[in-house]
């Protein structure tokens, strides 16, 4: 007889969650993941392999148990004075957001978001035995600072997610919001800076307001911008003491030899690396003037995607776009789907498929 999940001794907070999972399908044109679309150039490619090629020599040994060769260049990347001592990396941003839930939450403690966001966050809240609380974006998804401190006082989470820009609606936050939740709670306070490369040039990081604010941490990921999302490179940005703090939960030697070589290598090339993100940003950009001309609501998105509103049928609009050969998300919105901005040629292949399907105009 075949075990079903119900028949082992899970956690009784664990029973009937489900694990997070976008759609996969071979399907030429995918665009619902929001990967960078773009491939690494072949230049940094070469020194990439250059790069693991060295440390596999070594790869007997453990590696670096502190990554301190790739937390001075994160720092250096990242700049606004940062140092080493400063900046924590994992395998992927999830695990970064995972060690400080460890650290930070667990049983008896709450984290919270403003919804709809990134849907990771409950996952890894309810992973770690802690209670999750959902909050509410006002209208186009906007968050004011009124009603974020409003929200956050009444529920006095241990730990709170600000996603800037957000995911799923590519909404902008204004650094306002954050000093004005940082302080209003006595939470950990975490700005989740994904897509930040994609906002405007103009435009203040929240790394800006780490000092003095020994609560804030400010994640990042290299699966976006640099076209790392197969390398799974995650890393944040706060406090020396907070660092040390995940150092109480972090697995041993968590980030592999190959992994640090990689990355390192990456951003070594970094002005290359971000060439791309301007091409994204068109593309997205044609994306919300397209779609708004066929008759939909495309939200302001400062990412590398677009939520659009006005859909009718998201299922049925989502399927058509499938059988022409394009995967785009959909997701817990009404009426709403979301697609990321890709290369011109597959940016082209969405449009004429959406325009295939009907307009709304």
């Amino acid at each position: 007889m075949t075990t079903r999940l119900d028949d082992l001794p899970l956690r009784d907070d664990l029973r009937g969650m489900v694990p997070y999972g976008a759609p996969q399908a071979p399907l030429p044109v995918a665009l619902n993941v929001n990967e960078n679309t773009h491939p690494v150039p072949q230049e940094v490619a070469d020194d990439i392999l250059d790069s693991l090629a060295r440390a596999l020599r070594d790869v007997n040994r453990y590696p670096d148990r502190e990554f301190t060769a790739l937390r001075e260049s994160f720092a250096e990347y990242l700049g606004h004075g940062l140092t080493a001592d400063q900046i924590w990396a994992g395998n992927g941003s999830n695990e970064v957001l995972q060690h400080i839930l460890q650290a930070f939450a667990g049983p008896g403690r709450t984290a919270f978001s403003f919804g709809p966001t990134y849907s990771m966050y409950p996952l890894l809240t309810r992973g770690v035995g802690a209670r999750w609380i959902a909050g509410e974006r006002g209208h186009d998804y906007v968050l004011s600072p009124e009603s974020a401190v409003e929200q956050v006082t009444q529920a006095r989470p241990d730990v709170v997610f600000l996603c800037s820009p957000n995911n799923p609606t590519g909404t902008p936050l204004s650094l306002d919001v954050i000093s004005a939740v940082y302080d209003a709670v006595d939470a950990i306070v975490i700005v989740d800076e994904a897509y930040h490369e994609f906002a405007p040039r103009e435009e203040r990081s929240a790394l800006t307001l780490l000092p003095g604010r020994e609560r804030l941490v400010v994640s990042r990921t290299m699966s976006k911008a640099f076209a790392f999302a197969g390398a799974r490179v995650g890393y944040l940005a706060a406090d020396p003491a907070f660092v040390d703090a995940l150092r109480l939960v972090r697995l041993p030697y968590h980030l592999s030899a190959l992994t640090q070589a990689a990355a390192l290598a990456a951003l070594a090339h970094a002005p290359t690396m971000l060439a791309m993100v301007d091409e994204i940003v068109a593309q997205r950009d044609r994306i919300s003037a397209t779609v708004a001309a066929l008759g939909y609501e495309p939200y302001e998105s400062w990412t590398n995607f677009v939520l659009f509103g006005g859909v009718d049928d998201p299922d049925a609009t989502w399927q058509a776009l499938y059988d022409r050969g394009v995967l785009i998300r959909n997701l817990d919105i009404p009426h709403a789907l979301r697609v990321t901005a890709g290369t011109e040629e597959e940016t082209t292949a969405f449009l004429d498929a959406l325009a295939s399907v009907g307009s709304r105009a």
